[in-house]
Order: C-alpha cells, then structure tokens, then sequence
C-alpha cells in the first residue's frame, strides 16, 4: 500500500518524530557535498520549505547529480527534529522518486529576476517564492470577502458577464460576436446589422455588475457581487488590467453615512483577516519587497477613516501647492482627482486613509444622487496609502425624473436599459453601494507595484498569451 502523502505546510509543525512520511513538490534549491546532501522542497501549501538530508551513499549518484531548482519529487524518509536553525523538522531520505527533472535552460532558475521579466514567464513564474504567496493571500483575501457579506447578511449575486449595457458610459467594452468579421452585412448607412447575430443585437463583456446589481438589491435587500470584469482601455499603466475582478454590494435602505461606515468596516475586515491568517506569507514579502508593508496593515486598522468632501479636499491640495508642492497634474474644483492628489492627501496630509465625498456631479457616472446644491454627487470614494483609490462607491439616484434627467443632459445610451429605469417606475426605494477592485485590494495587501503581478495570467494592451 503507497504511503500517504502529508503536505509540506503540516510536515513542518508535525511533532510526530521517528514516523516515516512522504512529502511531494519542487526543488527550491539543492546543495550537495561528499558527506550529505540537503534539498530545500516546497509544494506551494507554505511559504516555507522542508528541508530533506540525503546521505549520498544510498542514492544513485547520477540520479542525485540530476535532481537541480524546480525539479519535482517524491520524498520517503523519516521526520526528525531539525540540527540546524531556522526550522522545526526535517526529513531523513529514504527513498527519491524523480517525477520530472529540470534541465539548466528553467526560466526561473536565477535569483534576482526582475518582475518585468517573469511576466514572460507567467506560466511559471507561479512556482517562485514571490509568487507563491501573492497567490496565497489572493486566495485568502477572496475567502475574507465571502465571509464579511454572508456573516453581515449580504446574498452572493450574480450578474451577467455578456451585457447589452455600458454602466461606466464609457463605451470601452469589448464587444462579444458570432458573426464573420470577413463579411460583415451593412444597412443603407453603413452600420453593421446585427440582426443575424447571436443576440440579434450588440453585445459586449461587462464593466461592471452593478446595474444589475441593484436590481437584486431592490429583491433581496442587500446583495454582492464578485465576479470578473473587462474594459477595453489602452491603458499600460502598473494600475491598469483589461480584465479583472470586481465586488460589487448593492444596499437597499442604505444612506451616505451608512455607506461609508461599510466601506471602512469591510476593508479594515479584510486588512485583519489577512494578518490574522497570512502571516507567514506576509512576513516574506515585508522583508523581500516591501518593509514597511506590515506596518501600513496594521496602521489601517488603528485608525479611523478620514472623511473628506471633495471641496475641502481641493482647498488642502491648493494651499499645498501654494506652499510648494509640485503636483504633475493641475488642481481646482471641478477636475478629477489624479492618483498623485489622492495620494497625497492620503500619505502626507493626513497619513490615515480618506473617505472623500460629494464630487462636482460632471465628473461622476449619471446614476449617482444629486445633492441639494444641484453641483455635487454622494460619491463615497475610500483613498489608500500607495494605491490612491481603492473604492468607488455613492448613495444612487432613486427619483425616476432626476435620473431621466442625467440620462438626457449627458445623452446616456439608454434604449437597451429600460430595465434599470423601471426600478425607478416600481416602488422605487433609496440605496447605495459600492465597487472594489479586488486587484487593487491584493495589491495594498501584499505591498506589490504592479497590478500585472497580483492576478496570475494579466491581460493587456497586446498581451493576452497563456
């Protein structure tokens, strides 16, 4: 009978010394000399690796001589405690069962490699230390999100991936099709027909689930959605992704105060959860990428959010360049906050994240509330330390004519959205919410720069390979 394999994550704080077991996965490094041999194996379950000591005498010496970075095996040997510092256990060899070798040209050999370069290497690049635990605490922090909305009494939603609608009015959407692109239909004037469709219409992949999104809201109350999303933006920016992924609450009955205590309330959860359940990956990459990165983590949860409107936030950032500061981008009321405003109030002024609101109504989307003044929107935007925006949220217009009115005044293409105009119609109701990328989340989380390398395969401009 084959012996059980136990994962390199349990053999570690196993206490069970003198037991044979078996542990399986990739060489992370491999130092030989006459007297013994020591192989550092990791299988992805830790961050950590098991070190096996082998006594070259009982191994085939060209079988020994072949075992280099990244080759995987099948390890039999005894647990012991470990004579060396730095770990807990180790295992005795007893038996090497090579499943596949690594010949000298493996990519990710060499130490030091720049980020830029094992994007080349997505494939395999997941294999490496780094890697291994932004993927970890990816998987962590979408875990973190599911438990927050189902304990605070949030339904799991899900919104259609094809779409007939543009939520942002953008128009930056790639379009989803059946029809042969090499003879392509026309009307008299010159539009393509999409009768002969799939859809009998235009169709495209979706920005955003939230339209849809407060539809459920209006059904059950208060919804999530977590789901991937698509812009087709020529964007090559470390903040950019043609494809992504979004959460998305929709809340019925919620008010601006009450959106923003969510806000907060939810990020602060997702921050503790991953120091509660990531440390050790959290530890590698404080020391190997980011050193203040733990400590930024922990800041967020000492302290509450700032809550900012957007006029005051304007006067701080002129008075700031009255006293010198050089901003790349201008500043007065009525633009759109670039990163490096937001991040300045956020990491100089006040040094604590920032809840900003109430933007000038023209630079926000159509569905947001007006407030009294006719000028501004309840926009609740959460602003973090090295990212800039994290979360855009607002309070949405609720009253049929004022909708009907941002519609017309900014021509929003509407016929393929009566639906969400009806939610106006039938028992109308006040609600908010918010959106979250969650690469943007993994990104401040794990104290990476570039969002290519927090999501495992990115696609961008011109890259969409593996």
């Amino acid at each position: 009978m084959k012996m059980k394999r136990t994962k390199v994550v349990d053999a570690l704080v196993s206490t069970d010394f003198g037991k044979d077991i078996n542990v399986k996965g990739w060489v992370r490094s491999h130092r030989s000399s006459k007297a013994v041999d020591f192989i550092a194996l990791n299988d992805g379950s830790t961050i950590k690796n098991i070190q096996i000591v082998v006594d070259p005498s009982l191994v085939d010496a060209d079988l020994l001589k072949s075992i280099t970075t990244g080759a995987c095996l099948s390890v039999v040997g005894t647990l012991v405690e470990s004579q060396g510092a730095g770990q807990a256990s180790e295992i005795q060899c007893k038996e090497i069962e090579v499943y596949g070798l690594c010949p000298g040209d493996y990519p990710m050999q060499k130490k030091g490699q720049s980020f830029e370069y094992m994007r080349k290497y997505a494939h395999l690049r997941l294999r490496t230390n780094t890697f291994g635990a932004v993927f970890r605490i990816r998987h962590h922090m979408a875990m973190a999100i599911h438990r927050y909305f189902h304990e605070h009494g949030f339904f799991y939603f899900h919104t259609p991936i094809i779409t007939a609608s543009d939520c942002e009015g953008a128009g930056e959407m790639f379009q989803v099709t059946t029809k042969n692109l090499y003879n392509l239909e026309k009307d008299e004037e010159g539009r393509i027909k999409y009768d002969d469709d799939f859809f009998g219409k235009t169709t495209s992949l979706t920005v955003s689930g939230q339209l849809e999104g407060e539809l459920g809201a209006t059904a059950l109350g208060a919804i999530y959605t977590f789901g991937p999303t698509f812009r087709a933006e020529n964007s090559n920016t470390p903040r950019h992704l043609a494809e992504f992924w979004m959460i998305e609450p929709e809340v019925a009955f919620l008010e601006q105060q009450g959106l923003m205590d969510l806000e907060e309330d939810f990020i602060k959860y997702c921050v503790k959860w991953a120091l509660d359940n990531c440390k050790d990956d959290l530890e590698f990459l404080n020391n190997m990428i980011d050193k203040s990165l733990i400590a930024r983590l922990e800041g967020v949860l000492k302290e509450d959010f700032v809550r900012l409107t957007y006029t005051e936030g304007i006067r701080i950032l002129e008075e700031a360049v009255k006293a010198g500061q050089k901003f790349e981008n201008p500043v007065s009321w009525g633009v759109d906050l670039a990163s490096e405003h937001e991040r300045y109030l956020v990491e100089h002024h006040f040094r604590k994240p920032v809840i900003m609101t109430d933007y000038p109504k023209d630079i926000k989307a159509f569905y947001m509330k007006i407030n009294e003044d006719g000028r501004t929107v309840q926009g609740t935007d959460v602003l973090f330390p090295q990212i800039g925006e994290i979360i855009g949220g607002s309070v949405r217009e609720e009253n049929y004519d004022k909708l009907m009115g941002e519609v017309e005044r900014r021509n929003v293409p509407m016929k393929d959205m009566w639906w969400y105009l009806d939610t106006r119609k039938y028992g109308t109701c006040p609600h908010a919410g918010f959106g979250l990328g969650f690469e943007r989340l993994i990104l401040f989380v794990t104290g990476m720069q570039n969002i290519r390398d927090v999501i495992p395969f990115p696609r961008t401009p011109k890259n969409a390979e593996f």
